[in-house]
């Protein structure tokens, strides 16, 4: 879909800044208020701006440790992923669950208290998810960029 400068300029003011309020988006973004909810609600329409959510820190809440594991699946089964993905969605720590073409097939992104916390979640509940041939774990030390915004 089509989108002009003032769609632009809205996207980009609603990513620096989720939480304004419409009458704030509209004076950044050099327009009325009407134009701006018009103009937001097109691009929901559109399925452009498909909503907005809460960013948790979760190491403020205590969780300090963030794995992101690499699974590949034994793909002689034909429902291997459905399986896999279905199950794996119950895990409360399991945050992301992402597909790839390629030799490593899911990544999962997983939260812990601690060491020990991973350790119970890893044992108790990913190794026993369904169809796993191969997992390769990588621990989170830092974020260096988390930014969604593109050039729009």
């Amino acid at each position: 879909m089509q989108i002009d400068d003032t769609d632009r300029r809205l996207l980009r003011q609603l990513l620096a800044n989720p939480m304004a309020p419409t009458a704030d988006l509209a004076a950044r973004a050099g327009v009325t208020e009407a134009t701006c909810w018009r103009r937001l609600d097109r691009l929901r329409a559109r399925g452009i701006l498909r909503g907005q959510q809460a960013v948790i820190d979760w190491r403020a809440l205590g969780f300090q440790v963030e794995v992101s594991l690499r699974v590949t699946l034994d793909k002689t089964n034909p429902r291997a992923f459905d399986e896999f993905i279905a199950q794996a969605r119950l895990v409360p720590e399991v945050l992301e669950i992402q597909t790839f073409l390629g030799r490593v097939d899911l990544r999962l992104n997983i939260i812990a208290r601690d060491m020990g916390h991973y350790q119970e979640i890893y044992r108790d509940r990913i190794l026993t998810l369904p169809h796993i041939t191969d997992l390769e774990a990588l621990m989170h030390l830092s974020d260096i960029k988390s930014d969604e915004s593109l050039p729009i």
